[in-house]
């Protein structure tokens, strides 16, 4: 005979796999889950490889605090899986706004101080506005769209979500951030497409988008740094004095690519990744040190991790109970897919260096807590998929 206290279901013994199949603790995504460790990992060996010899000091400084980063990062992940994204929905418009506000004080303080500002400088730690962003203009597009709960986004609804993801962006433009701004962008597309935008709509976008850009040229509100990149990117065999620190930088990230071959130099042991021919390596340019101490292999292996994460965030915007969960899988695959694309486009020249880091391998404590927020919410996704 069996005796139960009252109120509480017998134990099967197996632990939670006596809980109903709904249960949310049942039904984590592991694979998702261990592949985004598995590149965190990868991170921080990279981050090391990179770092190692700029600091005299203390060889250990930067992947340091990249563990670091990535602790406080599981936990931002682990709170955000364990509240039901409709939650975090309700408060979507007061987070958006915070956002919009540090990003609008961030502007001011660079126009005050007279020097470009891409963060706040809090001592220990930067706080990057645009990394923010990307995780609350997500949310709160999203909800804007499943509210119609319609398979076609109506043209006031498009223009809705327009300007929702147009103020961010914008702020973000004048710091200026040019790299954060495009995946705002690119999230935006990857949403509204999947929520049904008709395509002249995304074509609307796309025109809008160079053009704000453009206009951010034409009024000065991009540096010069800036100016000197996409010169470069446009011409890569120029031979303007002025334009030499950029080529220098692109072309040893491409010789870096090539001098690893298909199996590469060995781990710590590439010869410009131990050198300081392409400086900020570490943040800026992780996939030549990935390819030229592993190959071809290795920075194949890479992308194939970056590419099971991305077809389990394509699963799970099937799986999902509601439209807002599919748009908020919609809108990380997106950016994953794009910053990931953009990264390893500037490090072989093909794409204009903007300092876009590569998820979980870039150095950088904004960027990773991020990403591992918006992973929490992709895994709340999955887990409350049979509610």
């Amino acid at each position: 005979m069996t005796f139960t206290l009252p109120g509480r279901r017998p134990d099967s013994g197996l632990g939670n796999l006596g809980s109903s199949p709904g249960d949310p603790a049942r039904n984590v995504d592991w694979t998702l889950l261990v592949v985004q460790y598995a590149l965190t990992v990868i991170g921080c060996f990279i981050i090391y490889s990179a770092s190692r010899t700029r600091i005299d000091s203390d060889p250990y400084a930067f992947v340091t605090r990249q563990v670091v980063f990535a602790i406080v990062a599981s936990v931002v992940m682990v709170f955000v899986m364990s509240v039901d994204y409709e939650w975090l929905k309700e408060r979507a418009r007061f987070l958006y706004g915070a956002t919009l506000v540090l990003l609008a004080l961030l502007v001011m303080v660079g126009l005050v101080t007279g020097q470009d500002r891409i963060t706040f400088d809090l001592g220990p730690f930067n706080l990057q506005p645009a990394e923010l962003a990307k995780f609350t203009t997500l949310l709160v597009l999203a909800a804007y769209l499943a509210d119609e709960r319609s398979d076609e986004v109506s043209y006031p609804r498009f223009v809705g979500g327009l300007l929702l993801v147009g103020a961010p962006t914008v702020l973000v433009i004048m710091q200026p951030d040019l790299g954060s701004a495009s995946v705002l962008i690119a999230m935006a597309m990857g949403v509204l497409l999947v929520a049904g935008a008709k395509p002249k709509y995304i074509a609307l976008i796309s025109a809008l988008s160079l053009v704000t850009v453009g206009a951010a040229f034409v009024g000065r509100f991009v540096n010069q740094y800036q100016i000197e990149r996409l010169r470069v990117f446009l011409d890569q065999e120029t031979t303007n004095p002025q334009l030499q620190d950029a080529v220098y930088q692109v072309r040893n990230s491409v010789r870096a690519v090539g001098t690893g071959g298909v199996w590469g130099q060995g781990w710590l042991q590439g010869p410009l990744t131990n050198g300081r021919d392409i400086p900020v390596m570490w943040a800026d340019f992780p996939f030549a040190a990935v390819a030229e101490q592993f190959g071809l292999v290795g920075g194949a292996a890479l992308l194939g991790l970056f590419g099971v994460a991305l077809a389990r965030i394509w699963r799970i915007a099937h799986l999902s109970r509601d439209l807002l969960g599919t748009y908020l899988c919609a809108g990380v695959f997106t950016m994953l897919l794009w910053q990931v694309f953009q990264n390893v486009g500037m490090t072989l020249g093909i794409m204009p260096v903007t300092g876009l880091p590569m998820p979980f391998i870039s150095y950088g404590g904004s960027s990773l807590i991020t990403y591992f927020a918006m992973f929490g919410l992709v895994q709340s996704v999955h887990m409350r998929r049979m509610r």
